[in-house]
């Protein structure tokens, strides 16, 4: 029954990730903020859809790494884009001359 409870709040967490995805773009940093809320969701809803599972720990543990990873290579483009352009709007990022 408690993971019933968890399940359905991290769904809520997902779509409200999604929804702050799709209604706050202007900045990279947000947008960051968002797929990595998205991914710590995921791997809520995983974890707790697989407690039964016998790999569900070996499961988990390869999910957050990979959402480990994904938050430090952001962070890494987020610095570069920034010390490019100067800022990390996202409407300037097509602005670029060829």
């Amino acid at each position: 029954m408690s993971t019933f409870y968890l399940t359905l709040l991290s769904m809520f967490g997902i779509l409200m990730a999604l929804l702050t995805l799709s209604l706050q773009y202007k900045h990279l940093l947000s947008i960051l903020l968002s797929l990595e809320a998205v991914t710590m969701n995921l791997f809520i809803l995983m974890f707790s859809l697989s407690a039964n599972i016998t790999y569900s720990g070996e499961t988990s543990l390869i999910l957050i790494t990979l959402g480990a990873c994904e938050a430090s290579l952001g962070l890494a483009i987020l610095v570069a884009v920034i010390r490019a352009e100067g800022n990390d709007y996202v409407s300037s990022f097509s602005m670029h001359k060829c």
